[in-house]
């Protein structure tokens, strides 16, 4: 008697099986793609998604510029487990490699690629225009802004935005900083108005790099200011030269003897406006300055200053720092 075989599987259960399979290998595929992360330091492609385009529409692009191998995919997927939105409008900047749920969530948060402009404290204004007018990433053209009303610090802009809107910014952040600092003023503080302090932080913030040191010269000029005794910052002597940058020799005698407003060898007293734009640390330092007598700095040859009292321990510092120069060839 012969034993009974394995029942033969009919073709169509054999196709369903190879459906199955299928179905499993694209489902992994599909989340394969959908969750993938961009390897480190893969290079960014640019992606511009108009105004008004379609969920669709932004898939042939992203299909166009590489990042997407399956549109019709990426569309699926985003309908099916991206929450309904649409994507937004902007330039991004997209991650070779990135999975498309990593692109989606760019493109309907609004991420759009930056670009960064970073405003060195004590710059001025010249140099603020010359910075922003030189950023290809930004349109428009501006005008120098006023000096003094820019805050330093680092922003980043959305590519594409106009110049204009980020010295909008920026002067914004100046404002902002004065509404917060000026009430906090203390006793010791000589400004009469946040235009003075502005002003008289511009000076310091010229006046040296260190941080220990702006209370301090704050605090020096602030004694003067209160004895009616001339300020002699050499900064105030330059910026009517060069509009604050750097002179590059030695100021001449005619330029220290120039009355313009804003020399004060020439006279007493605060110069006309701001000779700089000055950051946050000098304005609240001319608003809490340091408690001194000290009517006197010179540099002291390592980045930073000595202070001095009386006019004769002055003049001996001066001595010093001339001696110093002389013997690095500097005179």
């Amino acid at each position: 008697m012969v034993a009974p075989g394995k029942p033969k599987r009919s073709p169509l259960a054999w196709w369903a099986l190879i459906a199955a399979l299928l179905l499993v290998i694209g489902a992994g595929f599909a989340a394969q793609r959908w969750s993938a992360r961009s390897p480190a330091g893969a290079p960014l492609v640019t992606v511009e998604v108009p105004a008004g385009a379609s969920l669709r529409q932004a898939a042939a692009q992203l299909e166009d510029a590489g990042l997407v191998e399956q549109p019709a995919l990426f569309v699926a997927m985003a309908r099916a487990v991206g929450g309904g939105r649409g994507v937004q409008a902007g330039s991004y900047a997209i991650p070779k490699g990135l999975g498309y749920g990593g692109i989606l969530s760019m493109l309907q948060s609004g991420r759009v690629a930056t670009t960064r402009v970073t405003i060195p404290e004590g710059w001025p204004s010249v140099m603020v225009a010359e910075r922003l007018r030189g950023n290809e990433d930004l349109t428009g053209d501006i005008a120098v802004p006023a000096e003094g009303s820019v805050l330093p610090d680092t922003y980043h802009f959305a590519n594409g935005s106009p110049r204009a809107d980020a010295v909008t910014t920026m002067q914004a952040a100046m404002k902002r900083t004065l509404a917060e600092l000026w009430p906090k003023r203390t006793a010791l503080s000589v400004v009469k108005t946040p235009e003075e302090a502005v002003i008289l932080a511009s000076i310091v913030e010229k006046e040296t790099g260190k941080a220990s040191e702006r209370r301090m010269i704050a605090g020096v000029y602030s004694n003067r200011l209160r004895i009616g005794m001339k300020l002699d910052a050499d900064p105030t002597v330059i910026y009517p030269i060069t509009q604050g940058k750097p002179l590059g020799r030695r100021i001449k005698r005619s330029e220290l003897d120039a009355d313009n407003g804003y020399n004060t060898y020439a006279r007493a007293g605060l110069p006309k406006g701001p000779i700089a734009n000055p950051g946050r640390a000098s304005i609240a330092a001319v608003l809490d300055p340091e408690p001194t007598k000290a009517l006197y700095f010179v540099a002291d040859g390592s980045g930073g200053h000595v202070f001095a009292t009386t006019l004769a321990e002055h003049n001996a510092n001066v001595a010093k720092w001339y001696v110093l120069r002389r013997s690095r060839g500097e005179m």
